[in-house]
């Protein structure tokens, strides 16, 4: 995927009044030393009521003759001017379970069907940075099914999404590739390709 024309074109402090996404606050909190300290971080503001967490992230395993491949998105991404290589991910909806959200995401984004097959507890990204959280859902993809040969992906027009697979056994060879050809690296994706990789070394 090239990033063609997209490209950062300038960068300003953005007041809170206007954010519709996210907010940068300042929490004041006893530490457990029993010392009153601050701390900075961002916060979504697009939780729905009543949730727990903001979204998803996907693993969608495509169970193929030459071997099992994992569904990737090339993307990109504003705040880092790069092309993102990410799993499937996306903010669930009011009401939804993140099953539900997993499923709806993964069809609008890349056109698949799929079943939710596992979900994680919740996680979170970068805890000294932000509040965001995620789970992350294994979903299967029946490859027989009509509908996963003729994809009809729905995505926002805001999005530009290329999809592709890679076979899972060289995920990790492909991470460090990927990241020779300048592209950037979504840490949850990474981390489950390195995952994989030390789990084969210790014979898991």
């Amino acid at each position: 995927m090239s990033q063609g024309k997209a490209r950062v074109i300038s960068t300003e402090l953005l007041p809170n009044s206007e954010a519709e996404w996210k907010r940068l606050v300042k929490t004041t909190y006893i530490g457990q030393d029993g010392v009153t300290r601050t701390w900075e971080h961002a916060e979504r503001t697009t939780r729905p009521k009543g949730s727990d967490f903001d979204g998803v992230s996907i693993i969608a395993i495509l169970e193929k003759d030459t071997g099992r491949e994992i569904l990737l998105e090339r993307q990109y991404r504003p705040p880092l001017d790069k092309i993102c290589i990410e799993l499937p991910a996306g903010l669930v909806d009011k009401g939804e379970t993140a099953e539900q959200a997993a499923v709806r995401e993964l069809k609008e984004e890349t056109g698949y069907i799929a079943q939710a097959v596992t979900t994680s507890p919740i996680m979170f990204n970068d805890p000294g940075f932000c509040n965001t959280n995620f789970k992350v859902v294994e979903v299967s993809v029946d490859m027989s099914l009509p509908e996963n040969q003729n994809l009809e992906p729905e995505l926002e027009e805001n999005e530009s999404i290329e999809v592709f697979h890679v076979k899972l056994a060289e995920l990790w060879d492909e991470c460090v590739k990927w990241e020779a050809q300048a592209y950037a690296l979504d840490a949850r994706l990474a981390s489950f390709a390195k995952g994989i990789q030390i789990a084969k070394r210790y014979g898991f």
